[in-house]
């Protein structure tokens, strides 16, 4: 009996292990350059960095889209924003991050901060779920939703969550 508990227990710690290894190499292939690209307003290096599989949810519009679809929007947005002269600053920390040497899940909470024209600032909050999978030895993001879950994420969320490693 005790060695079934040795046995479960080693085989987790490897499980941990072999997950956590592969955290700093999504951050430098996906979460760096994805806040970049986020905040420089880089739609194309943004959306360099998804799947050309990628399924794409902002869960609180209700709406699905593809690869080509979320480049459209995204750019429509930051024309916008450009126009507009808004500026915008996205962070993220981390709830739960599972990993494979090929395939990952990441959870957490992102805040984005937009600085308006007349200067005001408002941050905005949300959870998000992505699956990642490793394609020709890059990291890419395969599934992105989010959302606010009807407002109640906040600050309190986002400072609760581990920042990225």
């Amino acid at each position: 009996m005790r060695y079934l508990f040795f046995l479960a227990g080693w085989l987790a710690s490897l499980a941990t292990s072999a997950q956590s290894a592969e955290t700093p190499e999504i951050n430098q292939h996906v979460w760096k350059p994805f806040i970049e690209t986020f905040n420089q307003y880089r739609s194309d290096d943004f959306l360099a960095l998804h799947s050309r599989d990628l399924i794409r949810s902002a869960r609180d519009s209700k709406r699905v889209l593809n690869w080509q679809q979320y480049l459209d929007e995204t750019k429509t947005g930051e024309a916008n924003d450009k126009k507009e002269g808004f500026k915008r600053t996205l962070e993220l920390r981390f709830t739960e991050r599972l990993h494979s040497t090929t395939q990952a899940i990441d959870v957490g909470i992102y805040k984005t901060v937009y600085t308006f024209s007349n200067g005001t600032t408002q941050a905005f909050y949300g959870r998000f779920h992505v699956a990642l999978r490793k394609e020709k030895g890059r990291w890419k993001i395969l599934v992105d939703t989010d959302s606010s879950e009807n407002g109640t994420i906040g600050e309190k969320d986002f400072y609760q969550a581990k920042p990225m490693e």
